[in-house]
């Protein structure tokens, strides 16, 4: 039986926990990792209509950003991947999204194939996951779980013709 995530009190006191927390949804005592994905479609929907190079930049800056969020809230936890550190689950979630369709089902592909990838972690994945520390260890796996489900959504696409 899985352990309740238990949301150190820092993380509605310390901005940077509280976004490495994705603004919170990392908090939810059971499954952060899926809410926090779920807190990431807003932030998606926010930067779709963005041109292409504009959403890469996006991406770029988000996942960034998280190797700073993401390390330094882990060491002010003592705690290496805390469970309700989401930011990685935003980023993976955005990359998972480059390019993609647009519309809902689309958007919901894109979650349930980006959390498989997250929660199985094929190879090279579950490796990247043991071997890189820090806070490029903890957006790296995630950021390579996008990728996979970026081509996954992106082969749905192309054999769907662009219809879901």
């Amino acid at each position: 039986m899985r352990r309740r995530n238990s949301a150190p009190p820092s993380v509605w006191r310390n901005p940077v926990h509280f976004l490495a927390f994705g603004l919170g949804s990392g908090a939810a005592p059971l499954a952060p990792g899926t809410f926090g994905t779920l807190a990431a479609v807003p932030l998606y929907l926010l930067l779709a209509p963005l041109p292409l190079w504009g959403y890469l930049l996006a991406v770029a800056a988000v996942s960034l950003m998280g190797i700073w969020l993401c390390d330094r809230t882990s060491r002010d936890l003592g705690v290496h991947d805390h469970p309700g550190i989401v930011w990685d689950e935003f980023a993976g979630y955005l990359v998972t999204m480059i390019a993609a369709p647009s519309g809902w089902p689309w958007i919901v592909a894109g979650f349930v194939l980006f959390r498989f990838f997250d929660i199985l972690k094929p190879w090279p994945i579950r490796w990247v996951d043991r071997q890189v520390h820090g806070g490029l260890g903890i957006m790296l796996d995630d950021l390579l779980a996008g990728v996979f489900a970026a081509l996954a959504l992106q082969a749905m696409a192309w054999g769907l013709g662009g219809y879901l």
